[in-house]
């Protein structure tokens, strides 16, 4: 099975020549499945871009959210629209809240959209204002401490959202690849080759996220984990324990395309 990856793609801020070099990437790999770890759109173009996607693609399209794609809207608001949309839409399978999938007899795939909470670095002391705290509705006008609450919570939703999810998929597969927006811990959060600061990690890393996996991960040492995050729009691999990897994808605005494709072979990743 071949899987192609794809994040951050802000296909908001491509231009046609841009779309059309993905769409040659797509159809050059010929996918049996488009993973897509967010940062598609944004809140009122993110479904339209989904659409596009599975007919270029061709294939199964799995995929969460990232911070992007709620620019204009309300988290809960564009969840529910995207998830009413794709359940209506057999190309279309958005991974927040669903169930496992099963690739292939040793293999599943889950995932959440994730989010920067605030809880690894200082965030208290911060001086980065993300466009997020001024363009999505749960974000705005918020004072630092009401906004790191806030963000704690999204995060917490994550990992608790995630983890009885994730704990079924080991019970039967001995492989579970995880798709998330949000590094789930510092050492993923890759920029420029090196891991983000204390001021950029409390928004670039969802400590609850990585929290969960590091628990989960140590209590199933016969099970492998793989993290297939973005955000960051710089490439990494890191393990963070001997059954748990998380791969970064890199991104750049304007040019987007796939990560290398990842191939599973007779069960074997």
């Amino acid at each position: 099975m071949k899987l192609a990856w794809l994040t951050d793609p802000h296909l908001d801020s491509a231009d046609k020549p841009a779309h059309r070099a993905l769409a040659g990437q797509l159809e050059q790999c010929r996918p049996d499945a488009l993973l897509i770890s967010g940062d598609i759109g944004q809140a009122a173009s993110v479904i339209g871009y989904l659409d596009w996607l599975a007919e270029v693609a061709g294939c199964p399209v799995y995929f969460v959210l990232g911070n992007h794609d709620f620019y204009g809207g309300s988290i809960p608001v564009v969840r529910e629209a995207v998830r009413a949309h794709a359940a209506a839409d057999r190309r279309l399978s958005y991974l927040t809240g669903a169930a496992a999938v099963t690739l292939c007899p040793e293999v599943a795939l889950v995932g959440h959209d994730g989010w920067g909470d605030g809880r690894v670095g200082r965030a208290m002391e911060s001086p980065v204002r993300l466009v997020d705290f001024y363009e999505i509705q749960e974000l705005m006008g918020l004072e630092q401490a009401a906004l790191v609450e806030r963000l704690e919570g999204l995060g917490a939703e994550a990992a608790d959202t995630l983890e009885p999810t994730l704990l079924a998929a080991l019970g039967s597969h001995e492989h579970v690849l995880v798709v998330t927006h949000v590094p789930p811990t510092p050492e993923s959060a890759w920029h420029e080759g090196q891991s983000s600061d204390d001021d950029w990690s409390p928004f670039f890393v969802c400590g609850a996220m990585g929290a969960m996996l590091q628990r989960v991960a140590a209590a199933h040492p016969r099970r492998r984990i793989t993290v297939l995050c973005g955000h960051s729009h710089s490439a990494g691999e890191v393990w963070i324990r001997p059954n748990l990897q998380v791969r970064t994808g890199g991104a750049e605005y304007g040019k987007p395309g796939l990560q290398a494709p990842l191939m599973i072979m007779d069960g074997a990743w």
